[in-house]
């Protein structure tokens, strides 16, 4: 009798589960895949786990896109569904997805919901039909940021299930949208022209459960980023049916060849990808498809654009669950589930005008900060700038008016305000009624500052503040771009050489004062007239006797917006920072408020309808954040103290 070895045994094992999972999970026909022995072979040589799904539904349905190739939405043919709407449809196994081109106050007739159905505006805005009544939806893209238009990315979209009636209803300007079905409904498939139409599927109950509610409209901009592998990051949203993954994919990172049980459905959105399939590449840019049954081996490595992708899973991933789930409850621990962002001031309506708002600080009660105006072009007017006081109820109102524009401000240790008086080229001491008191500096090295922009102040009353010579005037009175420090004695020094970053902004100190963060604003832009390595990072150094700094080194890494990588740039749009007790770091960026621990790992994002410019910790237990944006005063509530 032949004896066995337990490596034997386990390959026999490995292949058996290998036969298995291509007869559950990722069978296209009733014969054996032609990709099967390939894919088999790539399994052993990368050494992957086969993972089964004994709930895979056994779904007789013929798709439109054949397995493993990539095709491109302008090859699926266009379908006509009423008067001045069209769709492009296409389907695995489990899901059908379809983009809809709604003309201008077209609509769709009322009808049943078979299974679940995601609504996504992708352009425009529809009213959509909930629970009997019509309830609005739209999207449109952030405004590219200058010294007035300050809007962010708005994407809504909505979770129906089945049974659940249905009409949608576009603008007076048209709309897009993506609609995502599970199972694959016959009806749609009665439209798409397909002459075999089985039986709607029995589909079992999945392991992972809905994480939306229905008939609830949701903003996506408001869903946190899960991290699959380095440098890909995703807003995951799941159905009883079907996972949707919003990926966002860095320049120049690498998924390796992986598999998973789970069908899934690849919609590129922008940028490029050279997917791996099998043992092939096939590069994949906007508007290209690709169906991956269970268990086919694929990878990709991305372009210097980045990639950005909506992949639908059939069934749900339990490991994809895991990842939002632990990513949402760090988050949670510092922004409450329930918090929801407040409008404290619009002051595009409210007397006085408000434009745009920087520099807040929480003293005695009451916020301060700064109103600086700008036109389009980022030109200001000291003039028409302001220094506001607010108090705990949103009331508000000039303290200083037409003297100076003000920028970053603290709290002294006496209860008055320093003030970065950026086109004065000074930072001052100012009394609560906003009397000027005295000129803390104005000058390094018997030259005038540039434009002190933010500053922060150690516990000896040593004061860090940057200045990225963002004034007007055409020739600057210092070398560079840098950071200052001015010691409890009043001399100052300078402690980053000229144009170390691109442009140095915000600054903050940790909880024990050991560790200075410095963000970068700009980077790698045809605008901006410094390119460095500091790119989209905020960066520590570790704080000396002396208050001078050392030991440089990347520690967050900040998002960057879609239009930014489009230009292949590096600026993160980094403005204020804070600290909270715990160490906390939070960023106003393009991108929202970024999170991050203390130790660099990021947390999450909390999304504004404008972008952020600062922020700050006040509020009867100082857990409140106050982030000022462009000509808003937003608050929202925290679960920890502010520093």
């Amino acid at each position: 009798m032949k004896t066995f070895t337990r490596n034997t045994i386990f390959q026999i094992i490995f292949l058996v589960g290998i036969i298995v999972s291509f007869q559950q999970c990722t069978s296209d026909s009733k014969t054996r895949p032609e990709w099967a022995d390939v894919n088999e072979q790539l399994i052993q040589d990368n050494n992957l786990e086969v993972r089964l799904r004994e709930d895979f539904p056994d779904i007789d349905l013929e798709t439109n896109l054949k397995a493993g190739e990539v095709k491109n939405l302008s090859a699926i043919p266009v379908i006509s569904l009423a008067e001045g709407v069209t769709a492009k449809a296409y389907w695995g196994k489990g899901v059908l997805m379809s983009y809809i081109t709604l003309a201008p106050n077209a609509s769709l007739p009322e009808e049943t919901i078979e299974g679940e159905r995601f609504l996504v505006v992708v352009s425009g805005d529809v009213d959509e039909l909930i629970n009997g009544n019509y309830v609005n939806l739209k999207s449109f893209d952030a405004d590219s940021p200058d010294g007035i238009h300050g809007a962010t990315k708005h994407q809504e979209f909505l979770y129906l299930q089945q049974g659940a009636k249905t009409a949608v209803k576009a603008g007076d300007d048209g709309a897009k949208i993506l609609e995502v079905f599970s199972p694959v409904p016959t009806s749609f498939l009665a439209k798409a022209g397909v002459e075999e139409i089985p039986e709607q599927p029995s589909i079992p109950t999945f392991p992972v459960k809905a994480t939306v509610e229905p008939n609830k409209v949701y903003d996506l901009n408001d869903f946190q980023y899960s991290e699959l592998v380095p440098g890909a990051n995703s807003r995951i949203v799941s159905g009883n049916n079907i996972q949707l993954s919003f990926l966002r994919m860095d320049p120049l990172t690498s998924f390796a060849r992986h598999i998973h049980p789970e069908e899934q459905v690849m919609t590129t959105l922008r940028g490029w990808i050279d997917e791996i399939i099998l043992d092939g590449v096939v590069q994949m840019k906007e508007g290209d498809l690709l169906r991956l049954p269970g268990n086919m081996v694929h990878g990709g490595d991305i372009g210097p654009l980045g990639c950005d992708v909506i992949d639908v899973f059939f069934p749900p991933r339990a490991d994809y669950e895991e990842s939002r789930a632990s990513r949402q409850a760090g988050y949670n621990k510092i922004i409450p589930e329930d918090a929801e962002v407040k409008l404290v001031i619009d002051g595009a309506v409210s007397e006085p005008t408000l434009y745009f708002t920087e520099g807040p600080v929480w003293v005695d009660g009451n916020l301060y900060f700064s109103n600086m105006y700008f036109d389009v072009d980022w030109n200001g007017n000291p003039a028409k700038s302001t220094l506001v006081k607010m108090s705990a109820d949103g009331k508000y109102s000039n303290v200083i008016q037409g003297k100076m524009q003000t920028n970053g401000m603290i709290e002294a240790k006496n209860g008055n305000l320093i003030v970065c008086d950026m086109f004065g080229h000074r930072i001052i001491e100012v009394d609560k009624k906003g009397n000027v008191l005295r000129t803390i500096a104005d000058s390094y090295d018997g030259k005038k500052l540039d434009g002190p922009n933010d500053l922060v102040m150690d516990s000896k009353g040593g004061i860090y503040f940057t200045d990225p010579q963002f004034t007007p005037d055409a020739e600057k009175n210092q070398p560079g771009r840098t950071v200052y420090y001015i010691n409890p004695e009043g001399k100052i020094i300078r402690i980053l050489e000229p144009d170390e970053f691109a442009m140095a902004n915000g600054i903050a100190l940790s909880p024990d004062g050991g560790t200075l963060y410095v963000n970068n604003t700009y980077d790698d832009e045809d605008f901006w007239n410094v390119d460095t390595d500091k790119d989209n990072f905020v960066w520590a150094y570790d704080v000396n006797e002396d208050g001078t700094i050392e030991n440089g080194r990347k520690f967050a890494q900040l998002y960057l917006t879609a239009e930014v990588l489009d230009r292949q740039g590096k600026s993160s749009g980094a403005d204020g920072m804070k600290v909270d007790a715990l160490g906390n770091l939070y960023v106003a960026t393009y991108a929202g408020l970024q999170i991050f621990d203390s130790e660099g790992n990021f947390v999450g994002i909390v999304n504004f309808p404008t972008y952020p410019v600062n922020c700050c910790f006040g509020g009867p237990e100082n857990k409140t954040l106050y982030i000022t944006s462009y000509d808003k005063i937003y608050s929202i509530e925290t679960n920890v103290e502010g520093l």
